[in-house]
């Protein structure tokens, strides 16, 4: 897959990632139809990328709980 064009992205970390350097993903929800994520403590790295409607899928799995391990 080509990699998104990541000009204007706009990464966050979840508010429960401490700032201990713990494993911690980034994730850019602002870009237009992609969704990237990243290791926030390897941000040169490896990107993860996923349509909208993937990432929206992912979300509520989490949200309802069906993706538990």
């Amino acid at each position: 897959m080509k990699t998104p064009d990541l000009t204007g992205a706009v990464w966050r970390k979840s508010t429960r990632s401490d700032n201990n350097g713990g494993a911690c993903v980034e994730v850019a929800t602002n870009l237009s139809a992609v969704v990237v994520v990243r290791d926030s403590k390897d941000r040169q790295g490896a990107l993860l990328s996923f349509s909208a409607d993937r990432w929206a899928g992912f979300v509520q799995g989490i949200k309802a709980g069906t993706l538990d391990a």
